[in-house]
């Protein structure tokens, strides 16, 4: 609800600062007081284009601010989140713009600030504007079927449930029918690499070992000849192993002769165990580098053969094992490709039949809503002095979506035998706020928005007709808050509060400014809207009947 809206500098309005309350508020003035520049204002801080011409003549900048009391669960609070600006239910919403007169403008939501779309998106959730050229709420057919499904109290998310399924089969099978088709025409290509892999069948670690093998292979070819020139020298019976060993032996018949002899023979002897153990080295080292031709031409022609084809694979040896697995694997799925298929189109017809017997139960529930709500529109369009205009809520042909497959748009047909057609096209001015007004009586209870304004909706009917406007926008207030800008003195006299809006001129400066009317001041006001300039007795009787049937 709408509780305070402050002006700085707009137009005319130098300082004004209104409060509002809960029910229907009206707003009066004499012709060119200034009531489009209050709702001007308004719509500044609800978002609408920011235009330089707003500031006062003379000023920087002007200033709108307004304060909102909101309930608990408004999807204002939603909104607000989302777009990381907290707001806690119970604290007062604040809005805030301020346009320069250079054009720039900033807007603010409890002083944290915002672009200027979040607010038009804020503003459509806090107020509904409802004038003969508003080009928003009833009179925007994308809106027209959530309006519907809200009258109906219609249950859309078992639809949207099956729509997300529908979308999920459907990318299911776009996927795999991608990888079949991609698969099938590498399908040559798998074949062959499988077979190659399977023939060369690698091992892991293989190419390391025969990496080392052939290394070690190789350094028996280098050192074979050296190794047995050493072998010779060292070895057979005139070999200095053998010269050591006679030398020891004929060392040892003469050693207990003197100690230095003896310690020459301990030398000796010493020699001779590692000149032996040298020998088997020699030996153990002979048999570890010998090397068959044929055994290093085999190890070698495997080792070129896994390299190239980890190369013609472009991968690293050790992983040719993986490879084969994974490819056998795209082999197996080709194979398997047509069953898996046919099972998810299986399940994509299963999800689309869910869908078309959701979207048909929907349509039905849509059908008999419309039918309800056209009827209760119908029953208020007689007292509006529509009587000859019908309303209906057309339902047709949409494109699938979560929302279902139905179009929904308002049409009306001013006259009998005339064609339906949209409300912006068929009704004139006068018939289309009426035509609203009647809308919006019927849809009370499903109402969004905080707060309602009606701009005139008054405009060119009279008596019985501004009657029955009255009457109908007081029902609307019961629920919320309403206000309406009128020159009607019976819409008038049914308002909770009553706003008069007056210019005034000090010779140098022109001013609008608001005031609350007291019962006796509202009560002269209303005579004035009765009689016109000259107040007369007969217009304050008449206006105190309107007050006192009210």
């Amino acid at each position: 609800m709408l509780t305070r809206l402050s002006i700085r500098d707009v137009v005319l309005i130098e300082t004004l600062d209104l409060d509002f309350a809960p029910g229907l508020g009206v707003l009066t003035g004499e012709t060119g007081a200034g009531k489009s520049i209050l709702l001007d204002a308004l719509g500044l801080a609800l978002g609408a284009r920011a235009d330089s011409g707003l500031v006062r003549a003379g000023q920087a900048q002007a200033a709108v601010s307004t304060s909102f009391d909101l309930a608990g669960g408004h999807p204002a609070f939603a909104l607000l989140e989302e777009n990381g600006l907290a707001s806690e239910p119970g604290e007062p919403l604040v809005i805030r713009r301020v346009v320069r007169a250079d054009g720039g403008s900033r807007a603010f939501v409890n002083d944290q600030s915002v672009s200027a779309g979040l607010l038009r998106e804020l503003g459509g959730l806090l107020v509904e504007i409802h004038g003969q050229h508003d080009d928003r709420g009833l009179l925007n057919p994308r809106g027209h079927r959530a309006l519907l499904d809200a009258y109906g109290r219609i249950d859309t998310a078992g639809i949207a449930a099956a729509w997300l399924r529908l979308g999920a089969a459907r990318e299911a099978l776009d996927e795999a029918r991608r990888t079949f088709e991609e698969a099938q025409r590498d399908r040559d290509w798998l074949a062959h690499s499988v077979a190659e892999l399977d023939a060369l069948d690698p091992q892991p670690g293989e190419e390391e070992s025969l990496a080392n093998l052939r290394a070690t292979m190789q350094a028996g070819a280098r050192l074979g000849e050296e190794l047995a020139g050493v072998s010779a020298l060292l070895g057979g019976s005139e070999g200095g192993l053998a010269a050591l060993r006679q030398a020891a032996r004929r060392l040892d018949r003469i050693a207990a002769e003197h100690p230095l002899l003896t310690d020459a023979l301990a030398a000796l002897d010493r020699a001779v165990i590692e000149a032996s153990e040298g020998e088997d080295a020699l030996e153990r080292a002979s048999a570890a580098l010998a090397f068959d031709p044929a055994r290093l031409e085999a190890a070698e022609a495997r080792l070129f053969d896994i390299r190239a084809l980890a190369r013609k694979h472009r991968i690293e040896p050790e992983g040719l094992p993986g490879l084969r697995e994974e490819l056998a694997a795209k082999l197996g799925a080709i194979e398997a490709g047509g069953e898996r298929l046919a099972e998810l189109k299986a399940q994509v017809e299963a999800a689309q039949a869910d869908y078309d017997a959701a979207a048909s139960r929907l349509s039905d529930a849509r059908r008999e809503a419309a039918a309800r709500l056209d009827a209760a529109v119908a029953a208020e369009l007689a007292p509006l002095k529509l009587d000859a205009a019908r309303l209906r809520t057309a339902i047709g042909e949409a494109e699938p979506s979560a929302s279902g497959r139905d179009r929904v748009e308002f049409e009306v047909s001013t006259n009998p035998g005339a064609p339906f057609g949209s409300l912006t096209k068929i009704a004139s001015g006068g018939e289309l706020s009426r035509f609203i007004l009647a809308l919006k009586v019927a849809l009370a209870q499903e109402s969004g928005a905080t707060t309602m304004i009606f701009d005139e909706i008054d405009r060119g009917v009279g008596g019985a007709v501004a009657s029955a406007i009255g009457d109908r926008l007081h029902r609307l207030a019961a629920g919320g808050q309403v206000l309406v800008v009128t020159h009607s003195p019976q819409v008038a006299a049914r308002g909770a509060r009553h706003l008069l809006i007056e210019k005034s001129h000090d010779g140098l400066v022109t001013r609008t400014s608001v005031h609350a009317l007291d019962a006796a001041k509202r009560r002269e006001e209303i005579a004035r809207m009765l009689s016109g300039a000259e107040v007369t007795d007969e217009a304050r009787a008449q206006a105190a009947r309107l007050l006192e049937a009210a």
